[in-house]
């Protein structure tokens, strides 16, 4: 089969995220199985615009918004029998692909809506336009083809939309690296991962931290990842919080298995894969009770609360005591498939019955 993959960014991309390890793991399974995957993209400085990756092409063209418009321009330069079907993965803003490609096959992925992201992400009124405007005019697009998405959050939010044909497809992470792990933390230890953007909100995760530290004096909080939110959050923190920065996979791996508890904070998620990479290593999660954490967290034997530092924070103290003392623990599957697994039942939604297989 012939796969054509659009997606906004490639793992190459500065600002890559769980949405590019989703499609390329697709794409890197697809080829070894003998498909003949294209994955397009926008451009990354000091990266080519042709590459082959594992077996697949790569295509680089277009910036942030102009992705979209390349996209088009790439297909339609294509030789009209050069794709089978096309995933059209929808990152807020979406491609488009059902307007203008009617041969072949178009399925879209799509791990969230953003709905109220958009009031944490952009000024008003933008903000306003693109969250009751914007997105349910590009979403329309989708109503009368099948598509895919990752939880039944998801699904929920878009039949909220008008969509009506929806399929959650499984989850994936990549299982842990064959190294030793690190014993867990000494005192009671939180630790949030993942970008410091206005959406996930960390500072969220501070200000619950420093109710703990009422109740539990040596409590520690670390936090991995970057963004433009750092210097807030450094300026906010209080005793007991560390910064890691950006960390390789291995370092981060260590971190979340030596925490007693991940805490995730996001506006929503299409599911939350930090929540799932936890689990595998023996950490649970405590956080919010919104779209797609809903999913993940009790999946990986997590714990849910109100959206609010206050709310949090009562969990930890409730939990942080028991989690730092007991042996780590075995959190099963954590909802979550192998990436194989993953390649397997997104191509069966691509194929027709009598070709659904690797």
């Amino acid at each position: 089969m012939r796969i054509l993959i659009l997606n906004w960014r490639d793992l190459a991309h500065p600002r890559a995220g769980g949405s590019e390890v989703y499609a390329q793991n697709l794409a890197r399974y697809w080829a070894a199985a003998g498909h003949e995957v294209t994955f397009f993209c926008a451009a990354v400085p000091g990266r080519a615009e042709v590459e082959d990756v594992d077996g697949y092409r790569l295509v680089r063209r277009g910036g942030r918004l102009g992705v979209y418009r390349e996209a088009r321009s790439y297909f339609e330069s294509a030789d009209e029998d050069s794709f089978d079907v096309i995933l059209d993965v929808v990152n807020t803003r979406p491609f488009m692909a059902p307007r203008w490609a009617k041969q072949p096959r178009v399925i879209p992925l799509v791990h969230q809506v953003a709905r109220e992201v958009w009031r944490y992400e952009a000024p008003w009124p933008a903000s306003w336009l693109g969250r009751y405007l914007l997105e349910p005019r590009w979403l329309r697009h989708y109503r009368n083809v099948p598509v895919l998405t990752v939880s039944q959050s998801s699904r929920a939010s878009l039949r909220e939309y008008g969509l009506i044909d929806v399929a959650v497809v499984p989850e994936g992470v990549d299982p842990p690296l064959p190294i030793p792990l690190s014993d867990k933390a000494g005192p009671p230890t939180a630790i949030f991962v993942g970008r410091l953007s206005a959406n996930k909100r960390p500072l969220d995760a501070i200000r619950a931290h420093a109710l703990v530290r009422r109740e539990i004096p040596d409590a520690q909080l670390w936090v991995v990842g970057e963004g433009p939110v750092m210097s807030r959050l450094e300026k906010a923190a209080g005793p007991g919080v560390r910064f890691f920065g950006r960390v390789d996979a291995e370092t981060k791996q260590n971190l979340m298995a030596s925490a007693h508890a991940l805490v995730a904070t996001s506006v929503r998620e299409g599911w939350g894969l930090t929540v799932s990479e936890a689990a595998r290593l023996g950490t649970r999660c405590v956080g919010y009770d919104v779209a797609g954490l809903r999913d993940s967290i009790p999946a990986a034997g997590g714990v849910l609360c109100d959206a609010n530092p206050e709310a949090l924070a009562a969990k930890l103290v409730e939990h942080l005591p028991a989690w730092s003392t007991e042996a780590r623990p075995d959190l099963g599957d954590a909802g979550v498939v192998s990436w194989e697994e993953v390649a397997q039942a997104v191509l069966s939604h691509l194929t027709p019955p009598s070709q659904r297989t690797l």
